[in-house]
């Protein structure tokens, strides 16, 4: 609810700050980023330390903190927009602190149930406070006339989040301390013992094999060409497409597109598992075509697109990584997947930006192209993993 409510408007608060369209990009593209780029650290230190829970929920306290301190921006005149891009970024920082950690704790519960099963029901149950969260600012922006209220208000589930989070932790022990188990993918070699980790003898790359790295290319290919909806809903405002108070509700929308995405495919993943990730290229390319048009049906179309390729990205996809590498190294692989994806995110968001103020149709072109990139490299994917479970099957 809170980090979804906030960035259904960031477009429209940074508009409203004086921000151009590349500017926007720009935030929400570095944003993006490092959410993903900081993984790399986050990840390799979860694994190390085997302290999950305390970084997931320090992760959860930053968010819970920034988003409502973007509340105050309106009223500090120039140092607003300064201050609303840091707060932005920080915000995604605190996403960079939990996810792999979280995602870690969350493989090793979803394997009891399937992988595409249980990142699947996580993000749905995900989704339903990311639908409420831009319901609930739609709400009170409508009801005050302005931004700021909306965004003062996502305190209440800030501190809400918490209060769960620590009852939770509370009630199931400290799962960071279970003995790392055998790898059940296809590395060469084990991951390294538990005082290898904490001496930090060991490169996070180690133990993972070539698929992971040919997939997390063609995730990073996918993740370029997927524009962030801080440029679609500047397009929105800017073009007068909907009203400012009603960008909220497109993005719940999309946001319940994403729960229906990634329920479909995670489920679908258990029983074809990576063919079913075919489909993403296709949602990514369709979304510029439609999303930056001046028809509400095209718009709320592509929107809807957006939020399904989120929903793949964000549940299924990780369904495979884990298929991929050794338990004891998730958390790693985690955060050097994402770092792979917070790069493209950067070039994908500024580039969007840039395109958008210059020519649509190349924005479409450039998108398409690389969508076309990340096809030919996820078919390549599929066929070694393949071959290698004939090889081990065999």
């Amino acid at each position: 609810m809170v980090y979804e409510g906030a960035r259904s408007i960031t477009g429209p608060l940074l508009a409203s700050l004086g921000a151009s369209a590349v500017l926007v990009g720009l935030v929400t593209g570095v944003g993006e980023a490092m959410a993903l780029l900081l993984r790399l650290v986050s990840g390799r230190w979860a694994d190390r330390s085997g302290r999950y829970w305390t970084l997931t929920i320090v992760g959860y306290g930053i968010t819970a903190v920034c988003v409502p301190a973007l509340a105050v921006t309106p009223f500090l005149g120039g140092a607003g927009l300064a201050l609303a891009c840091a707060l932005i970024l920080a915000e995604r920082t605190g996403k960079a602190v939990r996810s792999p950690a979280k995602t870690a704790l969350l493989a090793h519960a979803a394997s009891g149930v399937g992988l595409g099963r249980g990142f699947a029901v996580h993000k749905a149950l995900d989704q339903a406070g990311a639908v409420a969260g831009p319901l609930l600012v739609a709400g009170v922006a409508a009801l005050a006339g302005t931004l700021w209220p909306a965004l003062a208000v996502l305190v209440v589930p800030g501190v809400a989040a918490l209060l769960v989070l620590g009852w939770i932790r509370r009630r199931t022990g400290n799962p960071d301390t279970r003995p790392a188990t055998a790898p059940t993918a296809a590395p060469t070699q084990g991951p390294p013992g538990p005082a290898t980790r904490r001496a930090g003898w060991w490169n996070p790359g180690d133990g993972l094999p070539r698929t992971f790295w040919l997939f997390a290319a063609a995730a990073g290919a996918a993740t370029a060409g997927l524009v962030t909806f801080g440029v679609i809903s500047f397009h929105l405002t800017r073009e007068h497409v909907v009203p400012v108070a009603a960008v909220p509700l497109v993005y719940a929308a999309a946001m319940g597109a994403e729960a229906v995405a990634a329920l479909a495919t995670g489920w679908l993943f258990d029983r074809f598992r990576g063919r079913v990730l075919l489909v993403l290229p296709f949602l990514v390319a369709a979304v510029p075509p439609l999303a930056f048009t001046g028809s509400v049906v095209a718009v709320l179309v592509g929107v809807l697109l957006w939020g399904a390729a989120m929903g793949v990205q964000d549940s299924t996809v990780k369904a495979l990584v884990a298929d991929l590498v050794p338990p004891a190294t998730r958390a790693s692989a985690y955060g050097l997947f994402a770092a792979v994806q917070g790069g493209a995110a950067v070039l994908g968001g500024v580039l969007a930006g840039s395109l958008y103020e210059r020519s649509l149709p190349a924005l479409v072109v450039v998108v398409a192209a690389t969508q076309l990139v990340a096809l030919v490299l996820l078919v390549v994917t599929l066929r070694h993993v393949r071959r290698a479970r004939v090889a081990t099957t065999a």
